[in-house]
């Protein structure tokens, strides 16, 4: 499998990259992918290969995908506590759908890495003045000045060390009892009790806690109950960063993009005969494809044939982004068509893309009732398929931001003034997502 070298960056530069800045100095951009070449991988692929048998259990029905973390990442936001703050969402969440699903929960982190973003226009206007828009702090910085967006090949190391400091975090917490099943559970029962929305979900609370119960009286103490395994995941935007970031495996002699252990292509690069698809064509890691409105069942089965020749499951998820009111006619053709020809794939459900818009006093948002709108149609598209609704990616934090308007805290527009903390695009808060958790748990007990 993937026995072909990855193309050069020249090559897939010729073949067309979208998306892709364009920097004053071509050969500083050189200097700092050679410079980036040397350094220590910040994955391995065994853990790569680890990952890719556990997405094969969600292709399989038999697990669950947990997605999620910032739209896009900063350098000022590596700090322990948002780092904390996040995974201790998401190991939240996780104990509420793996007693749901009694199945696995794959946790999969959207961070050590999201720093590139792609964009509907090269350029941004404000009062008469032009300049290139922010593209993440990869390639430029968020202050409208032309020295702060101007591209600088330079932030491609800050990415790199950015990540680094990142996943020592987050191996940190997961190994180093932050993640013991008894005290996450604890966590949720305070969000239960202390939240005026968690209230309503006290009964699934209190099974969780009987369980729990029935573990400790029986002597039950698992390694599992005290470290979870977690990975991270980008979309692999930024060519020139990703390419020097592909190294040949000792034990294989294949490519692995080391940068992250799962990356994903989006829906603006997809293109079949694109430099993204050729390049994830020929890396080992384990991949995802975001599929939109005007992706059709031949595009998924063409990708999917370019992407996982051999169909090996847990070597491709298809992340759909349809909104919420396009769902339900938009995924079934998909679905029933790629499950027909007996391709092996994990389907996730991004609740969050296709559902932004922008309120009447300025703000990129999302409703939460749409982003469950959008989960609810894709767990009745799979029910009626006889197909797995294999997971979700939710663009989440967590801290109390107000970016997306509804929710049990009922977030109304004239509330985003007041931590509207995002610099691309608005996320759930701490609250909104626990929220969101336990309602994908009541669907996942009828899936």
């Amino acid at each position: 499998m993937l026995d072909t070298p990855v193309p050069t960056l020249a090559q897939l530069n010729g073949i067309g990259a979208l998306q892709q800045p364009t920097y004053d100095d071509p050969q500083a951009v050189d200097d700092v992918v050679t410079r980036l070449r040397g350094l220590p991988p910040l994955v391995f692929a065994g853990e790569c290969d680890e990952l890719t048998a556990k997405l094969g259990a969600v292709a399989r029905g038999e697990a669950f995908l947990l997605q999620g973390g910032d739209c896009a990442e900063t350098f000022a936001g590596v700090t322990a506590d948002n780092v904390r703050n996040k995974l201790r969402v998401l190991l939240q969440m996780a104990v509420v759908l793996t007693y749901a699903a009694s199945v696995p929960v794959v946790k999969l982190g959207r961070l050590a890495g999201q720093y590139a973003k792609p964009r509907s226009s090269d350029s941004e206007t404000r009062d008469g003045i032009t300049l290139p828009a922010y593209r993440g702090d990869a390639i430029n910085g968020y202050d409208f000045t032309p020295e702060s967006r101007r591209p600088d090949p330079e932030r491609l190391l800050e990415v790199y060390h950015s990540s680094a400091a990142t996943l020592n975090l987050v191996r940190a917490f997961v190994t180093g009892g932050y993640a013991d099943l008894r005290q996450v559970h604890t966590w949720n029962t305070d969000f239960v009790k202390g939240s005026e929305v968690g209230g309503r979900y006290e009964s699934l609370a209190k099974e969780i806690d009987a369980a729990m119960r029935f573990m400790a009286a029986i002597g039950a103490d698992p390694d599992e109950f005290h470290r979870v395994d977690f990975h991270s995941s980008h979309e692999a935007l930024l060519l020139p960063y990703e390419h020097a970031m592909t190294r040949i495996d000792s034990r294989t002699q294949t490519p692995y993009n080391v940068s992250a252990h799962f990356v994903w292509i989006g829906e603006r690069t997809r293109q079949l005969d694109g430099a993204h698809v050729e390049y994830f064509s020929r890396i080992k890691n384990p991949i995802g494809c975001k599929l939109g409105p005007s992706a059709s069942a031949d595009d998924a089965l063409a990708l999917a044939a370019k992407l996982n020749p051999e169909n090996v499951p847990g070597r491709l998820t298809f992340i759909t982004r349809f909104g919420a009111g396009k769902i339900r006619d938009g995924l079934p053709h998909l679905v029933e068509k790629v499950a027909a020809a007996g391709v092996e794939v994990a389907w996730v459900c991004d609740p969050m893309h296709g559902n932004t818009f922008e309120s009447d006093n300025g703000y990129k948002t999302r409703r939460f009732d749409d982003v469950l709108e959008e989960v609810q149609g894709f767990f009745d598209v799979h029910r009626a398929a006889g197909t797995w609704p294999g997971g979700i990616l939710v663009e989440m934090t967590g801290d109390d931001v107000t970016e997306c308007i509804g929710g049990g805290e009922d977030i109304t527009a004239a509330d985003l003034v007041h931590r509207y903390e995002s610099v691309v695009d608005p996320r759930l808060n701490r609250v909104q997502s626990l929220e969101l958790a336990f309602l994908v748990a009541e669907m996942l007990r009828q899936a």
